[in-house]
C-alpha cells in the first residue's frame, strides 16, 4: 500500500427500488478480467460498477426477493455466479441470463467455491447437510455429497478451505470433498476468512462475559504446508475483515469495523502499514482488486469506498474491453432557415397506420375532483392564508393525483366473482363441467398469484376487498371465491370492523380462545361483556370451517360500550385517528376489559392476568435530589421503545435485534420531565420497571412513528418466529435466533420459549385506495395436534389464503407495516379446551323473566329441568322478526344506475323458539322481545308484526330481554347438540349473528325443493297446499311461522316413509304453476297476505337461496319494492322461477 493510497470514490448503494430505502451491500467482489466490481443486495438484485468512478454498469434481478440477500458472488470468464438461499444464477457480464438452478437439496445455502476442475465447476454449502457440485457449463447439479458441517465461508487455495458455523475451520480435498485437516479458530463464530497458496487468515468472534459476542483482538493464521497454526497477529481494534494481498504471497490486509486498515506480513508482523477509512458507521465488508492497487469498503449507511493510489488504481492487469451498448447515430444536420422548403425533411417508408392518424372516437376531457377523506378535512385547522393540517394521505408535497384510476370501481385488481343468482342461470343453461370448470379459473386467478411484499406496489392480495351487492342483497355475493382454506374470513361491511385483523389474532390464540368460551359457558349475561361476545365469536368461526362470519353482535357491544366512544374507537368519529392508531388503542382497551370481565363472574381468579398481564414494579426518582419510590403495576399490552438515533442530524438507528427492542420497551428505562414533592419543583425524573412476572400471551403495539422504525421491520429474518425469555431478579432478558438455541442447550437458567402466533398489519395502499388492516396467522399453534411447521395465513377479511413464512414476516416500508404483534408461551401451542361444553350454565332457558305476567297472555311455557332438558335428539322449531335499523346507502354510478354501497341492516326484534317434540309439542319455550339499543328505521311491521309499542320498553306488555340474553339461550341450545327447524332458517341465523352446522339444521325449504325447477317454495303456499292452512293473512308472527315449520316436517317424514316423496314435490310445483304460487281463496281470488318469498321481478331474474330486501330501492315501503302492494319476510325463501 503505497503512500499516496486515499479514497478515490465514495458513492451511495442504489435502491432496491424508485421509492424503496436504500439497503446494505450483501455481498461484494471485483472482477478477475473487466475493471468491474459486483454487488449483490439483501433482495436478490446484482448490481456491477466499472471503473474508478464507480459508474453503474448493469443491475439485473437474479434471485426472488422472499429469499434474502444473496449470499456470495464468483466469476469466471463465462460471465458471474450469484448464490441465493435457495438457488444459484449464472449470467453473462451483461445481466442476460445463462441458467438458473433451484434445487429440492438447496434450502438454505451461504457459500460456494470452485474445485479442481478450475472455474467448470463449483461446489455450493450452507446451513445445511448436504453439499450440491454443479456443473458451470451445463448448469446442472450433478453430484450431492453429505456433510455433517454446516458452512457459511468458503475460499480456494492449496485445499477448498471453509468455515464452520462453530468457529472451526475445514480443509477439504478439492477432489473428494473430504475432510483432511479441521482447526478451532475462534470460541463463536468466524466473521471473515481468506485463503492464498500456503496460508488461511481468518477474524472471528468470542462470546464474553454478559453473554456479548465481541470481535477477537488478533489475526489467526494457519499454514496449510505444514498442516499447522502459527502464532496468531495482534489487532487491538478488533480484526473484523481480512484478505490476502493478490501479488504479494505472505502480506495481508486487516479491517476493523471503525476504519482503521493494517497491512501486516505474516512473517514479519511486527511490522505494518496503517491506514484509518473516514467513515460515519461501522464498516460491513471489505474486497481487494486482483491487481491489488483497489481496495473496496461498505459501510452502514449503504455506501461504497473506493481506495488506492490515484496515478496507479485499476482493478485487474490486462483487462479486457467492456461492452457497452452501440451509440445511437447521430442525426443528420440539416441547414435550417425561413426558405427552407419542407420536403427536405423526407419520410420513413410505412405500411401500418401512423400515430399521427387519431381514431375518430370520444376521450375523456376533464378529471374528476380529488375526494377527500372526512377525518382528513375536520383535522384541519383554520388560518389567515388558508387552512393547514398533517399530510395523512400518503402523498408527497405537490405530487399530482390520477384522479381517474381512483374513481374506477374495481381498482383493487382482482378480479370480482359473479353473483351467486348469475351462476345459478349459468348452471340451468349450461352442462355442470363447464359451470365447474370456469368456478376453477375464478379461483386460480386468486391462488396462483405469485405476490411478494418486496415490491413496490401493493399486491392484489393485500388490497381493499369490496362486498358487491346485487338486488338480492349480501347472500348473492360469492365469498367462497375469496377463500379455499378451512379457515374463516369476516365480512366488512359492519360499523368497526377494522377490527377484523385483531380478533382473527385472539382466536388463533388458543389461551385466550380457551378463556373466553370457558366464561361464555357461565351464567354471565352483561349486556357489555366482551368476554362473552369474543368467546361467541370463536366458536362461530371454528363451527363455520371457512365459510363466511361476521363480528356483528361483538361490534355492536364495543359501539354501545359507553368508554369507547371517549377513547376514539369507533370509525363513526369525525375527528378520530388512523385505523393503525385505533386499532392498538382497541388492543389495550379490549384486553383491559375481558380482564374486568372475567373477574365478574371468578372475582378471586387471577387465571386471565397470568394469560395477559406483565406484572411489574415502577421505580421513580428524581436525578436532582436522589429520593426514589415505587408503585406495583400491571401492563396487558406493551408498546415497542425503539432506540433514540445518534446525536448527529441524519444518523439511523443503530442495527439491533428485536429481543434488544422488546427488552427495552419491558422494562421501560426512560427520563422525562415530572413534578417532584420533595423538590416541590418539576425535576428530570427516570423511570424503570422491574418485572415479577410475565404472560401467557405477550401482546405488543409495534408503535412505529419514523421511516428508520419502518427500515427496522424491513430488515428480512428481523422478526423472529420463536424468542426465549428469562426473568430474574426484576430483570428482563430476551434471546432470540443462535442465542436461544444455545440457552435451551446449556439450560442452566428458566427460560420461556414464546411462540409467534399472527400480526395485525396495517396496508397503505397510497392514493388508489383507503389504507386498512389485514393479519398474519399462523394456524400451525392452534390446531387439535401440532402440525409440525408453520401454516402461516393471510386474513385480508374475507379474502383468506395460505402464504409462506419467509411472505409472512417480510414488510415493506412502504406499505406493508406491522401494527400488533402477539408472542404466545409455546408450552400452550395446540391445547385447545373441549370441556367447556361439558360444563355450559343451562339455568337461563328455564327462568322465566316474564314470570309476573299475566298467564292467559302468556304465549310460552318455559322448559321443566327435570324432563325437557334439552340435548342431541331435541327439536327446536325456530323463527325470528326483524326491524331495520339501518337503510340502505346507494349512489348513481357513472352508468347511471344505482349501486348498493351498504345494504339495510336489521336487528333482531323477537325470536321464538318452539318444541318440536314429547307431550307439549308444538308449544314455544322462547317467546322473547328484544330491547334494541340502536334507533329503529323501519319497524317492517306489515311483514314482522312488529309494532312500535313492543319494542318500546315505557309502554310494551312483552318483557324486554337484552339481546346478549336471547342470543345465549340460542348459543346454549347450540352446544347442546339440539337441531334447529324452521323455514328459510339462514338469513335467522344471519340477523341473529350464529352459525349453526348443517348437521343441526333442517330447513323445510330446502325439504319441499326441486333442484331442477330452481324456485324455492313459500310457507305459506306449502301451507295452503299440503296442510290445508292460510298464514300470513295480515301480518307475521313467528310462533304461527315455527308451528307450520313443524307440521311441514312431520308432512315431509311422511311423505318419505311412504315412498311418494318425489311424487308429492312434483304435484306440489304443478299446482304452484297453477296458481302463480300464490295461495287462492276458495272463491279462485287470491289473498291479500304478506308474501313468503316475494314475487317474481318482472324480468324473471332468479336470485340466491336466501335473499334480503331489494337493495336498489330507497325509501320505499317494504311492500313496494317488489310491485303489487305485496310485502315479504327477509330471508324466508327466493324468488327462483
Amino acid at each position: 500500500m503505497d503512500g499516496d493510497w486515499a479514497e478515490v470514490t465514495r458513492i451511495p448503494f442504489p435502491p432496491p427500488g424508485v421509492h424503496a430505502m436504500p439497503t446494505p451491500v450483501a455481498t461484494m467482489t471485483f472482477d478477475n478480467s473487466q475493471e468491474l466490481l459486483w454487488t449483490g443486495n439483501e433482495y436478490g438484485r446484482v448490481t456491477s460498477f466499472y471503473g474508478t468512478e464507480l459508474q453503474r454498469y448493469t443491475s439485473f434481478k437474479a434471485h426472488a426477493s422472499s429469499d434474502g440477500p444473496i449470499r456470495q458472488i464468483l466469476v469466471n470468464e463465462k460471465g458471474i455466479v450469484s448464490l441465493g438461499a435457495k438457488d444459484v444464477h449464472m449470467a453473462i457480464r451483461r445481466g442476460l441470463p445463462i441458467w438458473h438452478i433451484r434445487h429440492d437439496d438447496m434450502k438454505d445455502l451461504r457459500c460456494m467455491s470452485f474445485t479442481s476442475k478450475g472455474t467448470a465447476e463449483i461446489i455450493a454449502a450452507g446451513m445445511q447437510d448436504t453439499m450440491l457440485v454443479i456443473d458451470l457449463i451445463k448448469g446442472d447439479v450433478v453430484k450431492q455429497v453429505p456433510t455433517e458441517h454446516q458452512y457459511t465461508i468458503m475460499r480456494r487455495g492449496r485445499y477448498i478451505c471453509a468455515a464452520t458455523q462453530t468457529g472451526s475451520v475445514n480443509l477439504l480435498d478439492p477432489v473428494t470433498f473430504a475432510v483432511v485437516k479441521s482447526w478451532n479458530a475462534h470460541s463463536a463464530l468466524i466473521n471473515d476468512m481468506d485463503a492464498q497458496h500456503d496460508f488461511i487468515v481468518t477474524c472471528g468472534y468470542s462470546l464474553r462475559q454478559g453473554q456479548n459476542y465481541m470481535l477477537d483482538p488478533f489475526l489467526n493464521v494457519f499454514d496449510i504446508k505444514k498442516m499447522s497454526s502459527m502464532p496468531p497477529i495482534p489487532f487491538p481494534a478488533g480484526a473484523a475483515y481480512v484478505r490476502m494481498h493478490p501479488r504479494m504471497l505472505t502480506t495481508s490486509i486487516v479491517v476493523s469495523q471503525s476504519g482503521q486498515m493494517h497491512v501486516v506480513d505474516l512473517m514479519n508482523p511486527n511490522t505494518s502499514d496503517v491506514r484509518l477509512a473516514n467513515v460515519t458507521s461501522y464498516l460491513s465488508m471489505f474486497e481487494i482488486a486482483p491487481s491489488g492497487e483497489a481496495i473496496a469498503l461498505t459501510d452502514a449507511d449503504c455506501s461504497i469506498h473506493l481506495w488506492g493510489s490515484p496515478t496507479k488504481l485499476h482493478f485487474v492487469d490486462l483487462p479486457t474491453p467492456i461492452e457497452f451498448a452501440t451509440p445511437e447515430e447521430p442525426l443528420p444536420n440539416i441547414d435550417w432557415g425561413p426558405d427552407t422548403p419542407l420536403n427536405m425533411i423526407g419520410l420513413p417508408h410505412y405500411r401500418e397506420a401512423l400515430a399521427s392518424a387519431w381514431p375518430d372516437i370520444p376521450c375523456d376531457v376533464g378529471a374528476p375532483p380529488v375526494k377527500f377523506d372526512p377525518q382528513f378535512l375536520a383535522g384541519l385547522k383554520p388560518t389567515e392564508f388558508g387552512m393547514y393540517g398533517r399530510n395523512t394521505r400518503g402523498l408527497r408535497r405537490n405530487q399530482a393525483e390520477n384522479t381517474r384510476n381512483v374513481s374506477k370501481s374495481g381498482s383493487s385488481g382482482l378480479k370480482a366473482p359473479k353473483f351467486l343468482s348469475e351462476k345459478a342461470r349459468e348452471l340451468a343453461t349450461s352442462n355442470a363441467a363447464a359451470s365447474d370448470k370456469k368456478a376453477d379459473e375464478l379461483i386460480s386467478s386468486l391462488t396462483d398469484m405469485g405476490l411478494e411484499s418486496k415490491k413496490s406496489d401493493v399486491p392484489v392480495m393485500y388490497r381493499t376487498v369490496e362486498i358487491k351487492y346485487s338486488k338480492f342483497g349480501v347472500d348473492d355475493f360469492d365469498f367462497g371465491f375469496y377463500n379455499n382454506t378451512r379457515y374463516s374470513g369476516l365480512e366488512t361491511h359492519i360499523s368497526n370492523s377494522y377490527a377484523n385483523s385483531l380478533l382473527q389474532i385472539m382466536h388463533f390464540t388458543p389461551v385466550i380462545r380457551n378463556l373466553a368460551l370457558q366464561h361464555a359457558a357461565t351464567s354471565c349475561v352483561s349486556e357489555i361483556c366482551l368476554l362473552c361476545e369474543l368467546g361467541f365469536l370463536f366458536d362461530m368461526l371454528q363451527k363455520a370451517e371457512g365459510s363466511i362470519c361476521q363480528a356483528t353482535n361483538l361490534l355492536k357491544t364495543l359501539s354501545n360500550h359507553p368508554q369507547a366512544g371517549p377513547l376514539g374507537l369507533l370509525e363513526e368519529d369525525p375527528h378520530g385517528s388512523s385505523l393503525n392508531v385505533m386499532l392498538q388503542g382497541l388492543t389495550r382497551f379490549l384486553l383491559d376489559k375481558i380482564v374486568h370481565d372475567y373477574r365478574t363472574i371468578n372475582p378471586s381468579s387471577t387465571a386471565m392476568d397470568q394469560v395477559l398481564a406483565t406484572s411489574a414494579t415502577t421505580s421513580i426518582r428524581c436525578i436532582n435530589c436522589r429520593s426514589e419510590y415505587t408503585r406495583p403495576g400491571s401492563t396487558y399490552v406493551n408498546d415497542l421503545l425503539y432506540p433514540s438515533p445518534a446525536g448527529s442530524r441524519n444518523a439511523k438507528l443503530p442495527r439491533i435485534s428485536f429481543s434488544q427492542v422488546l427488552k427495552n420497551s419491558v422494562e421501560r428505562e426512560t427520563t422525562s420531565k415530572g413534578w417532584c414533592s420533595r423538590c416541590q419543583r418539576y425535576q428530570t425524573i427516570a423511570t424503570r420497571k422491574s418485572i415479577h412476572s410475565i404472560p401467557a400471551v405477550l401482546m405488543l403495539n409495534t408503535a412505529i412513528t419514523n421511516q428508520d422504525q419502518r427500515m427496522l421491520w424491513s430488515t428480512p429474518g428481523w422478526l423472529p418466529e420463536e424468542i426465549g425469555i428469562i426473568v430474574e431478579q426484576g430483570q428482563f432478558f430476551c434471546y432470540e435466533g443462535e442465542d436461544l438455541k444455545l440457552h435451551l442447550q446449556r439450560g442452566i437458567h428458566n427460560i420461556t420459549v414464546y411462540s409467534l402466533t399472527g400480526m395485525a398489519i396495517n396496508i397503505e395502499s397510497g392514493q388508489t385506495q383507503k389504507s386498512h388492516l389485514v393479519s398474519m396467522v399462523n394456524v400451525a399453534h392452534s390446531e387439535p395436534e401440532a402440525p409440525g411447521e408453520s401454516r402461516w395465513h393471510l386474513f385480508n377479511d374475507f379474502l383468506v389464503r395460505s402464504v409462506s413464512t419467509e411472505e409472512a414476516l417480510a414488510f415493506n416500508t412502504s406499505w406493508k407495516v406491522p401494527s400488533v404483534v402477539a408472542y404466545q408461551i409455546k408450552d400452550e401451542n395446540n391445547k385447545i379446551d373441549t370441556e367447556w361444553k361439558s360444563n355450559i350454565d343451562t339455568s337461563i332457558l328455564y327462568q322465566d323473566f316474564n314470570a309476573n305476567a299475566d298467564p292467559s297472555t302468556k304465549t310460552y311455557q318455559v322448559l321443566n329441568p327435570e324432563t325437557e332438558a334439552p340435548g342431541p335428539d331435541t327439536i327446536i322449531a325456530l323463527d325470528t322478526e326483524f326491524v331495520a335499523v339501518r337503510q340502505p346507502e346507494i349512489e348513481m354510478n357513472s352508468d347511471g344506475e344505482r349501486e348498493t354501497i351498504r345494504p339495510i341492516v336489521y336487528a333482531l326484534a323477537r325470536a321464538s323458539a318452539v318444541r318440536g317434540q314429547g307431550e307439549n309439542e308444538g308449544t314455544p319455550f322462547i317467546d322473547d322481545y328484544i330491547n334494541i339499543k340502536e334507533p329503529i328505521v323501519d319497524y317492517l311491521t306489515s311483514y314482522s308484526g312488529i309494532t312500535e309499542q313492543d319494542l318500546d320498553p315505557r309502554v310494551s306488555k312483552h318483557s324486554l330481554l337484552s339481546l346478549k340474553m336471547a342470543y345465549k339461550k340460542m348459543w346454549i341450545l347450540l352446544n347442546l347438540g339440539c337441531k334447529f327447524l324452521g323455514h328459510g332458517l339462514k338469513q335467522d341465523f344471519r340477523v341473529i349473528n350464529i352459525h349453526i352446522p348443517k348437521s343441526q339444521v333442517v330447513d323445510t325449504i330446502d325439504l319441499f325443493f326441486l333442484q331442477s325447477r330452481l324456485r324455492r317454495l313459500s310457507l305459506a303456499f306449502l301451507a295452503w297446499y299440503l296442510l290445508k292452512e292460510d298464514i300470513q293473512m295480515e301480518t307475521h308472527d313467528s310462533i304461527e311461522d315455527s308451528r307450520t315449520a313443524l307440521k311441514l316436517y312431520k308432512k315431509y317424514l311422511e311423505f318419505q316413509d311412504a315412498g311418494i316423496l318425489e311424487t308429492m314435490l312434483q304435484d306440489i310445483y304443478r299446482a304452484g304453476r297453477e296458481v302463480n304460487f300464490k295461495p287462492p281463496r276458495k272463491d279462485g281470488q287470491h289473498i291479500p297476505r304478506t308474501d313468503t318469498p316475494p314475487p317474481l321481478p318482472i324480468d324473471g331474474s332468479t336470485g340466491p337461496v336466501t335473499p334480503v330486501r331489494s337493495n336498489n330501492i330507497l325509501a320505499q315501503t317494504p311492500g313496494s319494492a317488489f310491485g303489487g302492494g305485496s310485502s315479504w319476510t327477509p330471508g324466508k325463501g327466493s324468488p327462483l322461477p
